[in-house]
């Protein structure tokens, strides 16, 4: 009888768009979680090239690619937005007034 879960000592080979959908999606976590104006921007980046990435890759369905493409051009506003130097989500929110959210977990210090 096989199991269709995986041990912890089990080796699982990840195909490529998975990988780089999982990288992106860790990406975007620390992104939303960063206070730091230069690693906020490097991030942001790296998701942009991450989501043109994915937006071209075969093994994806075509609507699939289609929404990563359409986040990509968003996210290519967001690059643009920080590089100039426009404030944080969270720090716009502040200055129009907005009361700051309290997140379900506390940001770490870091992002590794």
């Amino acid at each position: 009888m096989s199991s269709s879960t995986l041990s912890p000592n089990d080796e699982y080979i990840m195909a490529a768009a998975d990988a780089m959908l999982a990288g992106t999606l860790a990406l975007l976590t620390g992104h939303a979680q960063c206070a730091c104006a230069q690693q906020r921007l490097l991030m942001a980046r790296k998701i942009r090239s991450n989501l043109y990435l994915l937006a071209q890759h075969p093994a994806l369905p075509p609507p699939f690619r289609l929404v990563v493409q359409r986040l990509h051009g968003h996210w290519n506003g967001i690059v643009e937005q920080t590089a100039a130097g426009a404030p944080a989500p969270r720090a716009a929110l502040l200055d129009i007034g907005l009361p700051e959210t309290q997140l379900w977990h506390p940001a770490p210090d870091s992002v590794h």
